[in-house]
């Protein structure tokens, strides 16, 4: 376990007197962020409107939601409808825009900390929808849509603040969500039932829908590779090696080893920036025999092009989206983006799976 998800986690003696240590921070940052959001509720803060539909997608937490997958699904379901969408983020560490690109190769990634400028130049391409990834917090952009995620896996009653806790606001901020979606990869139907409730208390008539990431079949890194892609069957009985740079990489050793793999793990921070030394250290450490060496995509995107041509193949795997209950919530508000032009495709329902590269 990191130390950062020791400290926030950790039921030991020392994480706990941290976290006490941490409190009165965690008070100020709490301050700081309900005065903030009180300025923008009172027209204090300046909020640009857009002349075009704008929908955020952003979560509660430090990472771990699957945010980027899933507002990458959004701008796919936008385009499937005949709209036009736009990908508007920060661009922080470097890999989510090439996640971005990889999911959805026609959709337009811009990369402006401003997100009001980047809607603005959403516009200027052609976009009919902005998608900002990462953007609840963030509201200097007006948008006609708000979605929040909250994952199943990361749900403690004890919701602690940064920097005593992974969490940028509490439950009630939901109360300014067009919807809060909850996330699993591994976590059973108790946690999401407990979840929901907390929610439902929270933030009393906000919608709620509940979304299922699964892994879909491995691909290989390399784009030049003779075999491309393998099912999950492979996974049975073998030893894997698992490179995760996420904020969760806990769920996705878990959903390889649910898989019937034999998980060895490598943890490294949330938007790592790989060295020669890590991949060095990776190699060295691989069991003898026929191990398959998989990551995430968004490691991948940043591996690949470092990985040795003389190492083993590099195999990555993506999550595949189930929407598993208030799909009718989901496709309101896909519909209510969509301009309602003679040539708009508004016909068409939210499929209740989906698989991405």
């Amino acid at each position: 376990m990191r130390l950062i998800e020791r400290l926030w986690r950790g039921d030991d003696a020392l994480s706990r007197l941290a976290r006490v240590v941490l409190a009165p921070l965690a008070g100020a940052f709490r301050v700081a962020t309900a005065a903030r959001g009180w300025m923008y509720d009172h027209s204090i803060l300046r909020v640009a409107r857009s002349a075009i539909p704008v929908v955020s997608i952003g979560n509660l937490s430090v990472g771990g939601t699957g945010k980027t997958p899933f507002a990458a699904w959004i701008a796919s379901e936008l385009a499937r409808r005949g709209g036009q969408p736009a990908v508007v983020l920060r661009g922080y560490g470097g890999d989510e825009p090439l996640v971005h690109a990889r999911l959805n190769p026609g959709i337009p990634v811009l990369i402006e900390p401003r997100r009001a400028e980047g809607v603005r130049r959403a516009v200027e391409l052609g976009a009919s929808v902005a998608i900002l990834d990462d953007a609840f917090q963030h509201r200097s952009a007006a948008r006609a849509a708000d979605v929040a995620l909250v994952a199943a896996e990361q749900w403690q009653r004890s919701v602690r603040l940064l920097p005593a806790g992974p969490w940028r606001e509490p439950l009630s901020a939901l109360r300014r969500a067009s919807l809060a979606v909850i996330t699993r990869k591994t976590a059973d139907d108790s946690a999401v039932d407990s979840l929901a409730s907390a929610i439902r208390n929270a933030a009393p008539g906000i919608p709620q829908a509940v979304v299922r990431f699964s892994l879909g079949e491995f691909r290989s890194a390399a784009r030049d590779a003779v075999v491309d892609s393998q099912p999950l069957s492979v996974l049975q009985h073998r030893p894997v090696t698992a490179i995760a740079g996420i904020a969760d990489s806990g769920a996705f050793f878990r959903q390889l080893s649910d898989k019937g793999a034999i998980v060895t793990g490598h943890r490294f921070p949330d938007h790592h920036r790989f060295s020669a030394s890590d991949i060095a250290h990776i190699l060295d450490d691989l069991p003898p025999g026929d191990t398959l060496v998989v990551c995430t995509l968004k490691d991948a995107v940043k591996l690949a092009s470092m990985w040795p041509a003389s190492g083993p193949s590099l195999w990555y795997v993506s999550q595949a989206l189930e929407v598993e209950s208030g799909g009718e919530a989901i496709e309101k508000l896909l519909s209510d983006l969509i301009p309602k032009g003679p040539h708009s495709k508004v016909d068409q329902k939210t499929p209740m799976a989906s698989s991405k590269p």
